[in-house]
């Protein structure tokens, strides 16, 4: 039949057979993701159809003995450093913020400055909060550093979690803040053993959206932390970051080095996919709940 034949035809792309394999499930969000990634390798080998499978399976496999190789291990792991700083800088003050905007200060004139502020620095582009931070640190300490770079990407953290936090204790209805104040519960309790566990959920899912959004920058860290070929525990001096070297090898010459750059790139789309559906699986418990 003409509209079997026609459905064969379409099936028989690699992007199409992924989709259609995690559709199964009735995963569409992650279909899409996983439909992109092969989107995104087919179009870094530059070939499409039966070849653009060969490159991709190829390219998985350069990435997965790139990092058993260490090529990429030292770069990855920096990063993680960088990361986890940024993360345990700007998470306490991200959540302070959003407490006091949803739990002490929800109808002064103070929180709405606070959440224009917070606004803007959502939709701030990163490469100006790089130039900030360059101002503010690089320049008076006179050389780059691993604690500049995650002092930047702390500065993006803080946004994302001020809004998730505040949103999330909103949602919190107020029937268990007046129960708990019935049985005569400080108000700084109330919020940590009530008002946090009932948005524990949504709490967990900002901080990990947050990094995911620092996960793949790289304009914040070529102005504070640069880079470094080797590895490196001296956050006061330049540390290496994966974006960073994917960007240098990306711009080489050397056909090696730009197939390592999408290599890197595959890596930390990997690793973005993997937290948002942990974000997502979070946020179901949570509506769930």
């Amino acid at each position: 039949m003409p509209f079997l034949a026609n459905y064969r035809r379409v099936l028989a792309t690699p992007g199409a057979l992924l989709f259609s394999a995690t559709g199964l499930v009735g995963r569409l969000p992650i279909s899409m993701a996983g439909l992109g990634i092969v989107l995104l390798v087919q179009a870094g080998t530059g070939s499409y159809g039966v070849a653009g499978a060969v490159s991709a399976t190829y390219l998985v496999a350069n990435a997965a003995c790139a990092i058993l190789q260490g090529q990429y291990l030292d770069r990855w792991g920096q990063r993680r450093v960088l990361t986890v700083l940024a993360v345990v800088i700007g998470t306490p003050i991200g959540m302070l913020a959003g407490t006091y905007m949803a739990e002490y200060g929800r109808y002064d004139r103070l929180t709405s400055i606070v959440r224009f502020i917070n606004d803007i620095l959502l939709s701030a582009p990163s490469i100006v909060v790089g130039l900030f931070i360059y101002e503010v640190m690089v320049a008076p300490m006179g050389h780059f550093s691993g604690y500049a770079g995650a002092v930047a990407l702390a500065v993006i953290v803080i946004p994302v979690v001020v809004r998730t936090t505040e949103d999330m204790l909103i949602l919190v209805p107020d029937t268990l803040r007046e129960a708990a104040a019935s049985i005569g519960l400080p108000r700084a309790l109330m919020i940590m053993r009530v008002a946090y566990r009932a948005a524990k959920a949504g709490m967990v899912t900002g901080v990990l959206l947050a990094v995911a959004r620092i996960s793949g920058e790289t304009a914040p860290l070529l102005f504070t932390a640069l880079n470094n070929q080797f590895w490196s525990l001296n956050l006061n001096a330049p540390v290496a970051s994966l974006p960073v070297v994917i960007f240098q090898f990306a711009l080489s010459p050397y056909k090696d080095w730009q197939k390592l750059a999408w290599t890197g790139a595959l890596i930390i789309t990997v690793t973005v996919l993997a937290l948002s559906i942990i974000a997502r699986i979070l946020a179901a418990q949570r509506k769930t709940s």
